[in-house]
């Protein structure tokens, strides 16, 4: 059985935690707004490759396993840099990802 671990509500450098901040999954909480957690689904979403706004902020792309659908989502302060930065390289070591993620655009 796994060790479960603590993801504390507030998020540093957010106004609202949507992910752990251990391994970067998260669950469908929120629907149309981020923190309005009006999503009925909860259905689980996995990290699966990293993004960066114009202004220099790093989103995570994450995927609904239910649905397939993507979404990004901006990092939390308290966010692991380890699993932030294999998750950035993610493409590099595995290219059918990045042609998964294209076709899903």
């Amino acid at each position: 059985m796994g060790r479960r671990l603590e993801v504390p509500v507030d998020a540093p450098g957010t106004t609202h935690r949507n992910h752990c901040p251990n391994c970067l999954a998260s669950l469908h909480v929120d629907r149309r707004i981020p923190g309005d957690r009006a999503a009925g689904c909860r259905g689980r979403m996995e990290p699966l490759s990293m993004s960066a706004r114009p202004d220099g902020e790093w989103m995570i792309i994450h995927q609904f396993l239910s649905c397939g659908e993507l979404s990004a989502n901006r990092i939390a302060g308290d966010d692991n840099p380890l699993a932030l930065l294999c998750l950035a390289l993610k493409p590099l070591r595995d290219n059918r990802m990045a042609h998964r993620t294209l076709l899903a655009l």
